[in-house]
């Protein structure tokens, strides 16, 4: 049991110290902010092998770190903890997701999904007030359907990408992934 332990800290900060590497490898997308990188594969390896709760404390602790290490931006510490904090623990999502040939892709997409919702909503009511430009655009007011579209649209633009990204890489790491020794609880 200690042994399991010992095992899986050591991958958790593995994991963790590479995709902190790979957050300053980023193809910046958004005018504000957003970007596509590959931050998110370590994690969704970490949660498909060791679970849902190591995953969130995983990408809680990542948020955290990318933030403080990594130049993150925030309005307000709302804002801090919703987009890097909470959004990366989300990918831990993927954790629910790990029996099966072919899991990791689709831990992949749950975990994305997961962290573009804390975005979304991040959108919506922290960064609702950058929505008027979007909501002129569309003659929509900024309460309700400029700040969703505006929301949906810019983090769109760079989580649709991440998505497909940690999708593929997820989908070509299956096959190797399944010879490593399984974790367990």
């Amino acid at each position: 049991m200690k042994n399991k332990k010992v095992q899986m800290l050591a991958e958790g900060g593995l994991c963790l110290a590479l995709a902190l590497a790979l957050s300053y490898l980023k193809i910046p997308v958004a005018a504000l902010g957003g970007s596509v990188d590959f931050v998110m594969v370590p994690l969704i390896v970490f949660a498909c092998r060791w679970g849902f709760g190591w995953g969130l404390l995983a990408g809680f602790a990542f948020g955290t770190l990318k933030f403080f290490l990594a130049g993150g931006v925030a309005v307000n510490w709302q804002s801090m903890l919703l987009d890097y904090s909470v959004a990366y623990a989300f990918v831990g999502f993927a954790g629910l997701i790990r029996k099966g040939k072919w899991s990791l892709p689709f831990a992949a997409l749950l975990g994305c999904v997961m962290r573009f919702v804390i975005h979304f909503i991040s959108g919506v009511t922290i960064y609702a007030e950058y929505a008027e430009p979007v909501a002129d655009f569309f003659g929509a007011s900024v309460a309700t359907p400029g700040a969703f579209l505006y929301s949906l649209v810019y983090n769109g633009a760079y989580m649709l990408p991440n998505t497909v990204i940690a999708i593929v890489i997820c989908a070509l790491l299956a096959a190797p992934l399944q010879k490593l020794p399984k974790a367990k609880d």
